[in-house]
């Protein structure tokens, strides 16, 4: 049947819409008629027709977006050179076709110079060249852009907010957001999804809030897209209650409403209430059941993950993508199904999913953590490059780390070519988690030397082996690094300074990180800086900060309260303590774990409620663990008593009948009441069984140098002199009034040989090897694997006293500031 035409021309049939265009150009324009169609036919434009039109200009048009979708350079150029020669490019909507066809294919410098030569300019035209500068991250061309605009609408003012949140600038985002407003510029639902996002990002509850405020003044809210961003704003902010609000009121929801709540609830650990939207769901997409897949494997859930996965195969409709094959693999790795991990290979080579680099990760991790490293090796080196991610290639290392052999991990990363920062990054993580620090060192500097700018998760992760070694040298240096290359405000960069030069023993270092972050600050910021300022003896401090934290809207989590209740086990407020316990599980929902019933044992211990502390113990409604016993005896070692010393020690070693510490602390127990013959028996004991008392020592880096000592240690290059300063310090601080505790020495022997072991304690001959080898004045930083004794701690007082510097001990439980005669723990510990 013959079509009809309906245009300028009339009614007329039609059978070939060919005719009737070349007709059309030929009357509407003399210089675009036949000849010039063919041109173009005979160019290699194999689109298909394009609609019948009397306009050459919708001609052109038409074929500049066919070549934006075929991503075809040249073939825009040619149509470009051909309006140029139909006289046709002094007009204003083919040259804003140009501009987004050029903005598009990434010739920014051509659309620059369409926008350059055009006579006339509108709205329109402006704001094609401000949002291509603005997507790509250049800013100081957008700006001048923006600054120039003879008027700007909201259009303009959403594509720099666009731009900013693209390149993650969610702060800048939020200040043009600020000034548009105060311009009273009108706000589109663009703009507040585009504000909103930004708010998301950066966790920003409060500003998120506003916005929502604005969003409701203004009648925004009905927006599906609005909506949905209000609610991922609330979930990703943490303020579940509100987002559940957001959900309920929409009057409108899409699949992407229900997968947004279906996620946050996920997140939130709330499987039963995310599974019940998920059934409500009157139509689903493959996202929903990634979500609902992703959500159950990321929690560990991973025999349920792969049931929703046998579901979903059910749905006809839909086909699982490279998203539903990653969280898959994922959990076959977890589970070590190899088998079906083949299966789902398979399925994947199928459907050619294996080109995504999420997939091949997963791939990777999964034969890595089945075993099967040889076809995880063989995918790795298939791809020749260095798209592998962390845990991928940590599952890799683990695996050749389960064997006794590291070497084929560094093999395959030294044979990857263009290694990128994420390559060099996954090596240096795999060093730290399996202990390898000192790998992990030499690799960085590599990296440093001749590797990719490292990123906010390298420093992160070679920060944390700063920390493991107490290596404070080394960690301002990667501190150093990490400004010089811009990364130092992460956020995760901030954080891992922190937990550095706390555990390095600069606590003000510490604090001033901490300070630098104010507006960034997470739960793991606060919760490291309460940590850190309690393992310091800095109770008080710790606690009023983890006020400042409730009081500020932050939610702390599991780890924050053990941080909050080890502060007052330090400064023994027992009381406060107690009201935190309860305010964790009543108010903020926190099951305790062991490390909280530690703490509180710990606290009870401290303070002498040795009852109080069996009590609790005897009333947890999980079985206590060696630490909750070993806490109990360490109390009652302090507090003298016996009887339930014995009780805490019997119950320790029938969990861990290897462990020394018990075995110590009761023979050393006895041994301070007088009760030589019950240590004695106690020390056979252990002999005859075979366990090995874990040997004290200490040690003190002087210039990249890590110098370590043990008890009356007779075995460094420099032992006479440290011996004859150790020998001058005692006589010293003996006439400062320093009295020697005999009673620390749980031997029987003569006064005069306890004084001489007390002397060459492992703490004392390192103290005094700093002394002799540092320049006057300086602290001096001593390690020690075990805690300092009553004898050291009283004796190094006196010390920092005589010599007129800070000690700083760091003990196995806390660290020790010796200053002017006094120590930062008040002598509570």
């Amino acid at each position: 049947m013959a079509r009809l035409y309906s245009g300028n021309l009339g009614m007329i049939p039609l059978r070939n819409p060919y005719q009737l265009l070349k007709k059309a150009l030929g009357e509407a324009h003399p210089r675009c008629g036949q000849r010039h169609f063919q041109e173009l036919s005979f160019s290699g434009l194999s689109s298909p027709p394009p609609p019948p039109t009397t306009f050459p200009s919708d001609f052109y048009a038409y074929h500049l977006q066919t070549s934006l979708k075929a991503r075809d350079p040249l073939s825009g150029k040619s149509i470009h050179a051909r309006i140029i020669k139909a006289g046709l490019h002094m007009g204003v909507f083919l040259m804003n076709n140009l501009m987004t066809f050029y903005a598009k294919t990434g010739s920014l410098s051509e659309a620059h110079r369409v926008f350059d030569e055009m006579s006339v300019r509108t709205k329109l035209s402006w704001n094609m060249i401000l949002s291509a500068y603005a997507k790509q991250g250049r800013f100081d061309v957008a700006l001048r852009i923006f600054d120039e605009m003879p008027e700007r609408d909201s259009v303009s003012w959403t594509a720099m907010i666009v731009g900013y949140n693209q390149m993650g600038r969610f702060d800048k985002a939020i200040r043009m957001f600020a000034k548009m407003v105060s311009d009273k510029i009108p706000t589109t639902q663009f703009t507040a999804t585009s504000i909103l996002a930004s708010c998301a990002a950066i966790e920003g509850l409060d500003i998120g809030r506003k916005v929502h405020s604005f969003v409701v003044k203004h009648g925004l809210g009905s927006y599906v897209s609005v909506a949905n961003s209000l609610l991922n704003m609330y979930a990703k902010s943490g303020d579940q209650t509100t987002a559940m609000v957001v959900f309920e009121r929409m009057r409108l929801k899409n699949i992407s409403s229900w997968n947004s709540m279906i996620s946050l609830r996920l997140q939130s650990g709330h499987f039963d209430l995310a599974l019940s939207l998920f059934e409500k769901m009157t139509e689903r997409d493959i996202v929903s059941w990634n979500v609902i897949i992703a959500g159950y494997n990321q929690h560990g859930f991973d025999t349920e993950a792969l049931a929703f996965f046998s579901n979903l195969l059910q749905d006809y409709s839909l086909k699982p993508d490279k998203f539903t094959m990653a969280s898959i693999l994922s959990a076959c790795a977890n589970l070590e199904r190899l088998e079906l991990g083949k299966q789902i290979h398979a399925q994947i080579i199928r459907n050619e999913f294996e080109t995504s680099v999420a997939v091949r990760n997963a791939l990777i991790s999964m034969y890595a953590k089945c075993g099967a490293l040889e076809v995880a090796k063989k995918i790795l080196e298939r791809s020749r490059n260095s798209s592998v991610n962390v845990i991928a290639f940590t599952a890799l290392l683990d695996g050749y780390i389960k064997l006794g052999d590291i070497n084929p991990a560094r093999q395959i990363f030294d044979s990857l070519i263009n290694r990128d920062v994420v390559a060099w990054t996954a090596m240096i993580v795999g060093y730290v988690r399996n202990g390898l620090n000192n790998d992990a060192l030499e690799l960085f500097r590599l990296m440093i030397g001749e590797g990719p700018k490292p990123n906010n998760y390298t420093f992160a992760a070679i920060l944390s082996v700063s920390s493991t070694m107490a290596s404070l040298d080394h960690g301002k240096q990667i501190h150093a690094s990490a400004i010089r290359l811009g990364e130092v405000m992460s956020i995760s960069v901030s954080n891992s300074l922190i937990s550095m030069y706390s555990k390095g023993g600069s606590i003000s270092a510490a604090k001033k990180v901490f300070n630098m972050i104010y507006r960034f600050r997470d739960t793991v910021s606060w919760t490291s800086m309460i940590i850190s300022l309690a393992q310091h003896g800095l109770g008080e401090e710790s606690i009023q900060l983890f006020e400042t934290m409730l009081g500020l809207g932050m939610k702390p989590d599991h780890i924050t309260y053990v941080g909050v209740l080890s502060a007052c086990t330090h400064v023994g407020l027992v009381e406060q303590g107690r009201s935190y316990y309860n305010m964790m599980r009543n108010v903020h929902k926190i099951e305790p774990t062991l490390s909280h019933y530690a703490c509180m044992i710990d606290l009870f211990g401290r303070a002498g409620l040795l009852q109080e502390a069996f009590h609790f113990i005897e009333s947890m409604p999980i079985e206590p663990d060696v630490v909750a016993w070993g806490s109990l005896l360490s109390s009652c070692k302090v507090h003298r008593n016996v009887g339930l010393a014995k009780v805490a020690a019997e119950r320790l070693l029938l969990i861990e009948p290897e462990n020394s510490g018990a075995y110590s602390a009761l023979a050393n127990l006895y041994s301070a009441c007088g009760k030589w013959e019950d240590a004695a028996g106690v020390r056979k004991s252990m002999k005859d069984r075979g366990v090995k008392k874990e040997q004290g020592f200490s040690w003190v880096q002087i210039q990249n140098t890590v110098h370590v000592f043990g008890v009356e240690d007779g075995v460094h290059p420099e032992k006479d002199a440290i011996y004859k300063m150790m020998e001058k310090i005692w006589k010293e601080i003996k006439k400062l009034g320093f009295i020697p505790d005999t009673q620390s020495v749980l031997h029987d022997l003569e006064e005069e040989v306890k004084e001489e072991i007390l002397r060459h304690h492992s703490e004392k001959l390192a103290i005094a090897f700093g002394l002799i080898s540092t320049p006057e004045n300086t602290t001096l930083r001593i390690m020690k694997n075990l805690r300092v004794c009553n004898d050291c701690h009283s004796a190094i007082k006196f010390i920092s006293k005589l010599v007129g510097r800070e000690i700083i001990v760091r003990d196995a439980t806390r660290f020790h500031h010796f200053k002017n005669g006094s120590c930062s723990c008040r002598d509570y510990w």
